[in-house]
């Protein structure tokens, strides 16, 4: 999982891989479908049941919003450290590295805390998930696009708010995309991801912002 990509001014596309698929022999593909990207590329990792751990025991221990976040931020970095195991993708806490591994032609596997514990921008708490956390990344990089893999698959007709209305993605989650282009893919969008991807085009469909579509 180590092949070299193109790497100086080339497009950036950070993508969020749900939590759900620990649990799916879709991972896997879909790890696959992502290495044919030719450009430079940021994998973020969401909580799945590392986070779950985290939302448990809350209600056990009663610990803070605030509490919970950092710990739920060590959830994805556990699943980073799961994906960076089982499929040898670098692990990167920060731009600098991020930077070095593109800068070698590497994809980039993201560990959250150093960077977003900086972010003043950030609220803790159960409403600022993996979601906003990857949009929020894509903007800080100025990151072409932002793709969220999901275990579903979606409308195009669907809204952001209707996505946040449904529990898709967060409630804070569309206030850090900053209308950037952003796809939701799932099961169906696998499909064609490889050969989408290959082209350094984006698998998934594009939400609505509201009566505009952002990409196509």
């Amino acid at each position: 999982m180590s092949s070299k990509r193109s790497t100086d001014a080339s497009p950036l596309l950070v993508v969020k891989i749900g939590g759900s698929l620990s649990k799916s022999s879709l991972l896997a593909q879909w790890i696959t479908a992502l290495t044919s990207y030719p450009h430079r590329l940021v994998l973020v990792c969401g909580g799945g049941p590392f986070a779950d751990a985290v939302r448990d025991a809350q209600k056990i221990m009663k610990f803070s919003d605030a509490v919970a976040h950092e710990m739920a931020l060590l959830a994805m970095e556990q699943y980073a450290m799961a994906l960076n195991n089982l499929f040898e993708i670098e692990l990167a806490s920060t731009e600098t590295e991020i930077q070095a591994l593109h800068d070698n032609g590497r994809i980039a596997l993201w560990r959250p805390s150093p960077m977003t514990l900086k972010a003043g921008k950030l609220n803790p708490g159960w409403n600022t998930t993996s979601d906003s956390l990857s949009a929020w990344l894509a903007n800080h990089l100025s990151a072409s696009a932002l793709v969220l893999i999901k275990s579903l698959d979606i409308k195009t007709t669907n809204t952001i708010s209707e996505l946040i209305h449904n529990e898709v993605v967060d409630a804070s989650f569309q206030d850090h995309l900053k209308e950037m282009p952003v796809y939701i893919a799932g099961p169906v969008s696998l499909k064609t991801a490889s050969h989408l991807l290959s082209q350094g085009k984006y698998p998934g469909v594009s939400p609505y912002f509201s009566s505009q579509k952002i990409a196509s």
